[in-house]
């Protein structure tokens, strides 16, 4: 027992203090976030808004998140990663606290688009951040820590969140939103001020190339938008599915979507550690963790029985721990042949496309045809996104050739 917990605590050694205090800071933000993943509730059920309407709203979510990415890359490269991630952290917290008080259709649309505009200049900076403050073997690894920050922050909000709506109601969770991102801000201002950062990977390019002409970096763009459409679903349709399909309460909802950031905490550093030291390659890990997620969907419609969820979750998790850290660090590899914050804004510009698209489409999938349907709909949509990534690793192979 000893020797494993050694061998759990060594992949966490090697990590710069300024890495470790940015985890922290996305721990404090991220536990806050338990409105996200029970908006699609709070719109259908505390505010009676239709399925229909519904998906167009979560559309406004993913256009704030396109813009705030685009917009964050662009103002990083200008003004560096410090200042947008304090920008994004504060102003971010002051709009969720206002966002209770919007109820019409048109107020929500803006107010969350303006939301996620302002949320999302933050993951841009923070990866170029990650880049800075890291050395370049600890790079998956650091990716990694801020993963298991956002996840354990995530594994504790919706079920906080879920145990709150029952006892009292959903606003007070926009007011803790709103706090936790404001004093991220702060500790982020009191803790990682440049004069007191370490700087371990100083990139200089003279002449930096442009993300937009790097074509390998493009077809893996295309792949993790549709990876992103598929895998959203299980923070907007599948909750309702929970709830509709299955009849669970709020409650027992935050405890399964809980259980996937849990077990991100517990067991994805110490997998990416044993990954990286395999000979499997990057594309191909991204791969089979595609192929997990597609596994997820096509579970739920093989049995009505309750417990298909939790292997369903499973499956997901698996993947996303699988896929993800080194889809971040193919990514961050990438960068380094330009412009960062370029780089970093088009990747996490895929998630936002994934939002524009991923959350409307589920709903009115479900709306016209039904859960099943949907799910296998969503089957399919992994397989493309699977194909694609063969594509890319073919393009690889002759890039290397050069």
């Amino acid at each position: 027992m000893k020797t494993l917990l050694n061998n759990y605590l060594n992949t966490f050694r090697g990590l710069s203090k300024e890495i470790w205090w940015l985890s922290l800071i996305t721990l404090i933000n991220r536990a806050g976030t338990m409105v996200v993943p029970f908006l699609s509730l709070y719109l259908t059920k505390s505010l009676d808004f239709s399925l229909s309407d519904v998906g167009w709203i979560m559309s406004a979510f993913g256009m704030g998140s396109l813009v705030g990415s685009w917009l964050g890359g662009k103002l990083t490269d200008l003004y560096g990663y410090y200042k947008i991630m304090v920008i994004s952290l504060i102003g971010s917290g002051f709009l969720f606290i206002y966002l209770q008080y919007l109820k019409t259709f048109n107020e929500l649309v803006f107010g969350i688009f303006l939301l996620l505009a302002v949320a999302d200049m933050f993951r841009p900076a923070m990866f170029v951040a990650v880049n800075a403050y890291s050395k370049p073997e600890n790079k998956t690894r650091s990716i990694t820590l801020i993963r298991l920050a956002i996840n354990l922050g995530f594994s504790a909000g919706p079920a906080i969140g879920g145990l709150i709506i029952v006892m009292l109601s959903y606003g007070g969770l926009f007011w803790i939103d709103g706090i936790t991102c404001i004093l991220a801000g702060l500790l982020l201002l009191k803790v990682l001020h440049p004069k007191k950062s370490k700087t371990l990977d100083s990139i200089e390019i003279k002449n930096p190339k442009s993300a937009y002409r790097d074509i390998p970096f493009i077809i893996f763009l295309f792949s993790m938008v549709l990876f992103g459409v598929a895998f959203l679903q299980y923070f907007s349709t599948i909750p309702l599915y929970y709830k509709e399909a299955h009849f669970l309460s709020e409650d027992k909802i935050g405890l399964i979507m809980g259980m996937n950031g849990l077990l991100i905490c517990v067991l994805e550093m110490p997998l990416v550690k044993w990954l990286e030291d395999s000979s499997f390659k990057i594309i191909g890990l991204i791969l089979f963790g595609g192929v997990l997620t597609a596994l997820s969907f096509v579970v739920l419609n093989l049995t009505g029985w309750v417990g298909i969820l939790i292997i369903g979750m499973l499956l997901m998790t698996v993947g996303e721990m699988i896929s993800f850290p080194f889809s971040n660090a193919f990514a961050m590899h990438r960068a380094k042949r330009g412009n960062q914050g370029e780089y970093m804004a088009l990747y996490s510009i895929t998630f936002a496309v994934s939002h524009i698209i991923g959350h409307n489409s589920g709903m009115q999938l479900i709306d016209r045809f039904g859960y099943e349907f949907t799910w296998y709909i969503m089957t399919i949509v992994m397989i493309v996104s699977i194909l694609i990534l063969i594509v890319l690793k073919r393009s690889l192979a002759k890039e290397n050739a050069l």
